[in-house]
């Protein structure tokens, strides 16, 4: 691992650490779902899109596909299961989720994001440069902005983050890429939750509301409204068993550290 950026925020979205050059920019994998979520909230919100309108295969709908479970494979348009009946995690899903905001607006996914999401919270060095599932760039300073965002949201109603945040489709089992099958594998709409998922990518201390996402290029954010603090991590080194052994730990550390102030 050659570089590595981290933030953490506590309450009132106050920057209580960084380590590392903030400005660099590093390849999100599928941290980018998260800013693709947002974006399909900001649509939600101006009416662009409808949670059940009709999406992907039949019987999916704009919420199944946000919440992976719209039947599709992981990488493929094939689709494996009925809607509603398993969370198979799905980059497929995504696309079709930015292809059917393309075809509702006439707007690039991508624009809509710009215009959105990462403009008005000043992500000036944030571009999306293919997949809505894993084709983003940021550096750490412009991903602190949108954890504080999801702190604080300003772009769109409290309620809705609260929705997508809260698990979507209560039950479903599925595989949680890296960690293994998960007999209740939680998930918002895009976001992941935390709750009782073992094994997991954040801390053994983090509270089941935890949420956010990481990325198979090193990255992670994750939000923990009981903690009321977020971080930030980006790196230039592959995830594999490393992340798994380090994540958890450094997670709990900075909780720790929260708590003791």
């Amino acid at each position: 691992m050659d570089n590595v950026s981290v933030a953490v925020l506590g309450a009132d979205s106050e920057v209580l650490g960084t380590a590392g050059d903030q400005d660099r920019p590093y390849r999100l994998a599928s941290v980018t779902k998260l800013l693709s979520a947002y974006t399909v909230l900001i649509a939600l919100d101006e009416g662009a899109l409808e949670l059940d309108q009709p999406a992907g295969p039949e019987g999916s709908t704009v919420r199944h596909l946000l919440a992976h479970s719209g039947g599709y494979d992981f990488g493929e348009r094939t689709v494996r299961y009925t809607p509603g009946t398993r969370r198979l995690y799905s980059n497929a899903g995504f696309e079709v989720l930015g292809e059917t905001l393309e075809a509702e607006t006439g707007i690039g996914f991508a624009d809509y994001m710009r215009e959105g999401v990462l403009s008005p919270l000043g992500m000036a060095s944030t571009r999306l440069e293919g997949s809505p599932a894993a084709g983003a760039v940021s550096t750490a300073a412009d991903l602190t902005r949108f954890a504080a965002e999801l702190q604080s949201p300003t772009l769109t109603d409290p309620d809705r983050l609260a929705e997508a945040t809260h698990v979507v489709f209560p039950g479903l089992a599925g595989v949680l890429p890296g960690f293994g099958r998960q007999k209740e594998n939680d998930w918002g709409l895009g976001f992941e939750i935390r709750a009782r998922k073992s094994p997991h990518w954040t801390g053994a201390n983090s509270s089941p509301r935890t949420f956010g996402h990481f990325g198979q290029s090193g990255t992670f954010l994750w939000v923990d409204p009981e903690a009321r603090s977020a971080a930030v991590c980006l790196t230039d080194r592959d995830f594999g068993p490393w992340a798994a052994e380090v994540w958890p730990p450094l997670t709990d550390a900075v909780l720790a550290e929260l708590a003791d102030h």
